[in-house]
């Protein structure tokens, strides 16, 4: 088999199956399991899936900029924020992550809202000042440009000193294997020291990162509360999150 012919064929497993296990794929076309390596690693490299142990998963789309990332399933990000906006409760306290779905909620919330809001997020705290019942609580850090978002260890420690009813955790990969993920590494750090300051953390996955993986893993499953998503509740990747345990709620 030519190289351009493994490669379609190793893209529509990914499309079919939602993983590639390089030593079955080696097995059915009876060619080594360094020829698939190398051919996952080139598609690495140009984007079209993540590497993991023992071969690849889709690519999550939510790796691109933040400003691309506005324009990335836009109604799906608009059903997943509102579903979240409605766990915030009345004089609760709620850890909002950033990125764009959790701008989304912070839209969603209803102005007149009496809460506490704590973010690392500038431009979701921006979007706050005009709730005037919502306290805000911005923790600063080193900004993480490609997701607006402050990082780093000045901010995980100002993250250690507040507690919150619940947090609302944004990530850009969602997979029963390879779990939570996001593509940076100190961003990882940062949502699990969010996550750890809340008696309860949901994550915020709209449809188009179900399935999909990226390089750095944020949380395993016994650590959340639940998964807030507009994917259908069928969908097969979602079934299996059932299977482990997890509470789904439904979006749609």
């Amino acid at each position: 088999m030519l190289a351009a012919e493994r490669r379609d064929h190793l893209l529509g497993l990914l499309a079919r199956e939602g993983k590639v296990v390089a030593k079955d794929v080696a097995a059915n076309l009876g060619i080594s399991e360094d020829s698939v390596r190398r051919d996952l690693r080139d598609l690495a490299a140009e984007g079209l899936c993540q590497r993991v142990y023992g071969g690849a998963l889709p690519v999550s789309p939510a790796v691109v900029d933040y400003a691309a990332r506005q324009s990335v399933a836009p109604d799906g990000k608009q059903k997943v924020a509102s579903a979240a906006a409605a766990l915030v409760r009345p004089g609760g306290t709620v850890i909002l992550d950033g990125g764009t779905t959790a701008l989304a909620v912070a839209h969603a919330l209803p102005r007149d809202l009496a809460c506490t809001v704590i973010t690392h997020s500038p431009t979701v705290a921006a979007a706050l000042l005009d709730h005037p019942q919502a306290e805000l609580f911005l923790l600063g850090g080193r900004i993480f440009k490609h997701s607006a978002v402050a990082c780093g260890a000045a901010a995980v420690e100002a993250a250690q000193n507040v507690s919150a009813d619940l947090c609302l955790l944004g990530v850009t990969g969602v997979h029963p294997e390879a779990g939570l993920t996001t593509g940076d590494a100190e961003e990882a750090a940062m949502k699990r020291a969010l996550a750890a300051r809340a008696a309860d953390t949901y994550v915020l996955a709209s449809s188009e990162k179900i399935g999909t993986a990226s390089r750095f893993r944020v949380l395993p499953w016994e650590k959340t509360s639940g998964l807030i998503t507009d994917a259908d509740p069928h969908d097969p990747v979602v079934e299996q999150l059932k299977a482990l345990g997890l509470e789904i709620l439904s979006a749609n």
